[in-house]
C-alpha cells in the first residue's frame, strides 16, 4: 500500500491549469525529487499536499493511507498500524481523502508535515537560534528538548551561532535554523520546496547533507522541488519531471535527469563585441566603518577600476569580499570614505560622490541596479509592477507591448508572458518573480544595469535565457552591465572580464577565465559548480 496516492488531481488559477490530472504514488520512507523549469507547478503540488489554504485541488483527491488513534487523533504513516499510540490506545489503519476530511482530521495531518518554503524564513525573529528550534520541539521534557536542539543545529552546522538572535544572522544561516526547526517536529511527511535556490553552492551542500542526514537515512518519507539536476540526484530515489503541470517523465533519478538535461538549451555563442571608451571609473575608493567591537572594517579598500560602455563586467568573491558595498557606491546609495567615482553620461563624466541634480542626481534616471534581496509590489499585477509601479508614465498599449517585449527578453515565452502580465506576484513561483524583477529594472532602459547576484533563483533553461538577453539587451540597446557574483560559472557564460575582490581589494582584473586561475581551493569549491 502506498503512503500518498494523488489520484487525477487538477489545480486551476483564473482559468490557466497549474497542474493537470496528475497520478502519482509516493511510498513510505521514499524520497520523491519533483524537477522542472520554474513554473512548472512544483510550488503548487507542495502546497496542495500540504493543505495550505487556497491549494484545494479543483479535481482528483490525495489520499494518505495512514495510521490514526481513534482516542487522541494522532496520525502517523501506515507501518505504525496496530501498534500503541502514546495515549495507551492501538493505531488503526484509515485511508483519508485530504481534502475532504473532517476539519479535526485534517488539521492533526497538517500537524504531522513539515514543510520548508524558498526565501520564507519562519522564525522568531527575536529568539536566539536555539530557542527557535526548542520551540518546534513538542512532547518532550526541558532537558530533553534542549540537547534534542543542540543535535539538530549540529546537524545542521549552526553550533557557532547557537545564542545568535535570528534576525542578525544571514540568509543562509536563517535557512539552516528554518531546516533544524522542521526537522525538530519529527514529522511523517517532510516537504522541500526548492530549499536552496538562492543559496552559494556551500552553503546549499550544507543543506543538502542536512536533508539526508536528518530526514533521508531516518527514512522519513520526502517530497524535495528543484530545478537543480544535481539535488535531485543526490537525495530523491525516484523522480517526476514536471513541465507546464504534466508529467513529461518520472523513474530512475539519473535516467530522467539526463532527459531534463537534455532540453537544456546550450548559450548563444557570445560573437566579440567592440566595446566603446570608458563608462565609469573608480580610484583609489574606501569604505570604512567603525566598531566598538571590532575597530576598523574596510569593506572596500582602495579599488581602482575602469569599465568599457557596452561592456558586461563582472565583480566576482565570497560572500563579505565587499562587492555589494562596491555596488552601492556606485549607484549612489552609499557614500565613499574616500576616493573617486565618475560616469559618463553624453560627453560628460559626472562625479557620483557630488550629491543633487548636477551630481549623481543626473545619472541616476540612467542607472538600473536588481538587489539580491528584490521585491515586486505585491498588490500590483505584472503589468503595474513594470509600469505605474515605477513610475513609467505610458499609453496603456504602448506599456503592455513594451511589458511583454521585455518578459520576453528575460526568458518568458510570447505566449507565456502574456498569460503571466495579469497575474500577482504570489501566483508566481519563484524564478519567476525573480525574471519580473529583472524586467522591471530593463523595462527602464538604463544606460549601465548592476545586478547583485543575479541568478539565486534561475533554473538552468532560465539561466540560459537571461544569459541570451543580456548579451541581446547589450547588443540592441547598448547597455553596460556590472554583475555582481559569487557564480562563477555564470560569470564565465556571460561576461566579457571580471575582477576579483578579497578583503575589500580587487586582486586581478581580466578574461573571466584567467579569473578561475586565481582563485584559492575554497573559492573554486564554493563558486564552481563543475571544475
Amino acid at each position: 500500500m502506498s503512503f500518498i496516492e494523488l489520484k487525477n488531481v487538477t489545480k486551476t488559477f483564473n482559468g490557466a491549469k497549474a497542474l493537470k490530472n496528475l497520478n502519482i504514488s509516493i511510498e513510505e520512507g521514499q524520497v520523491l525529487g519533483v524537477l522542472g523549469r520554474s513554473g512548472s507547478g512544483k510550488s503548487v503540488l507542495l502546497n496542495m499536499m500540504r493543505g495550505m489554504k487556497d491549494y484545494r485541488p479543483t479535481e482528483g483527491e490525495i489520499i494518505y493511507n495512514l495510521a490514526v488513534c481513534p482516542y487522541c487523533l494522532r496520525v502517523e504513516p501506515p507501518s505504525m498500524s496496530d501498534n500503541v499510540c502514546g495515549c495507551g490506545t492501538k493505531f488503526e489503519s484509515k485511508k483519508v481523502d485530504f481534502w475532504n476530511a473532517d476539519r479535526k482530521l485534517f488539521a492533526a495531518i497538517k500537524r504531522r508535515i513539515s514543510i520548508m518554503l524558498q526565501r520564507t524564513f519562519a522564525l522568531y525573529e527575536d529568539d536566539t537560534v536555539i530557542d527557535n528550534v526548542i520551540k518546534s520541539i513538542t512532547g518532550h521534557s526541558e532537558e530533553e528538548s534542549t540537547y534534542m536542539a543542540i543535535d539538530l543545529l549540529e546537524l545542521a552546522q549552526m553550533t557557532h551561532r547557537i545564542t545568535h538572535i535570528a534576525r542578525d544572522l544571514s540568509g543562509g544561516e536563517k535557512q539552516r535554523v528554518v531546516l533544524a526547526r522542521q526537522i525538530a517536529k519529527e514529522p511523517m511527511l517532510f516537504l522541500a520546496d526548492e530549499p536552496t535556490g538562492t543559496l552559494d553552492p556551500q552553503t546549499a551542500e550544507l543543506i543538502h547533507q542536512a536533508l539526508i542526514e536528518g530526514v533521508k537515512d531516518e527514512h522519513t518519507t520526502m517530497v524535495i522541488t528543484s530545478h537543480w539536476p544535481e539535488v535531485m540526484r543526490q537525495i530523491s530515489d525516484h523522480v517526476i519531471w514536471l513541465e507546464n503541470g504534466e508529467v513529461m517523465e518520472e523513474g530512475n533519478p539519473e535516467k530522467v535527469v539526463q532527459s531534463f538535461l537534455d532540453q537544456v538549451p546550450l548559450p548563444e555563442k557570445k560573437e566579440e563585441f567592440e566595446t566603446g571608451g570608458p563608462i565609469i571609473q573608480m580610484e583609489g575608493v574606501k569604505k570604512h566603518y567603525y566598531s566598538i567591537e571590532r575597530g576598523v572594517i574596510k569593506a572596500v579598500d582602495g579599488i581602482d577600476l575602469t569599465v568599457d560602455e557596452g561592456e558586461i563586467f563582472g565583480i566576482v568573491g565570497l560572500s563579505g569580499a565587499g562587492k555589494t558595498t562596491l555596488s552601492r557606491i556606485l549607484y549612489g546609495l552609499t557614500d565613499p570614505s574616500s576616493g573617486q567615482i565618475e560616469v559618463k553620461l553624453g560627453d560628460n563624466w559626472i562625479d557620483m560622490t557630488e550629491k543633487g541634480i548636477f551630481g549623481r542626481g543626473r545619472v541616476k534616471p540612467y542607472l538600473g541596479i536588481l538587489h539580491q534581496e528584490y521585491s515586486l509590489y505585491p498588490h500590483r499585477n505584472v503589468l503595474g509592477n513594470l509600469t505605474e509601479a515605477i513610475s513609467l508614465e505610458l499609453p496603456a498599449e504602448f506599456a503592455k507591448m513594451k511589458a511583454l517585449y521585455v518578459l520576453h527578453a528575460v526568458g518568458f515565452d510570447e505566449n507565456y508572458a502574456e498569460k503571466i502580465i495579469t497575474k500577482y506576484p504570489d501566483e508566481l513561483s519563484g524564478g519567476e518573480r525573480h525574471r519580473v524583477a529583472l524586467a522591471q529594472v530593463l523595462i527602464k532602459e538604463p544606460n549601465i544595469v548592476i545586478l547583485d547576484e543575479p541568478t539565486g533563483t534561475m533554473d538552468p533553461i532560465t539561466r540560459v535565457q537571461v544569459t541570451d538577453s543580456i548579451h541581446g539587451a547589450r547588443d540592441e540597446l547598448n547597455q553596460t552591465f556590472l554583475i555582481i557574483s559569487h557564480d562563477m560559472d555564470f560569470v564565465l557564460d556571460v561576461c566579457d572580464r571580471a575582477a576579483l575582490m578579497r578583503g575589500g581589494k580587487i586582486l586581478k582584473t581580466g578574461l573571466p577565465a584567467d579569473i578561475v586561475e586565481d582563485l584559492t581551493p575554497s573559492e573554486k569549491e564554493r563558486m564552481l559548480k563543475e571544475e
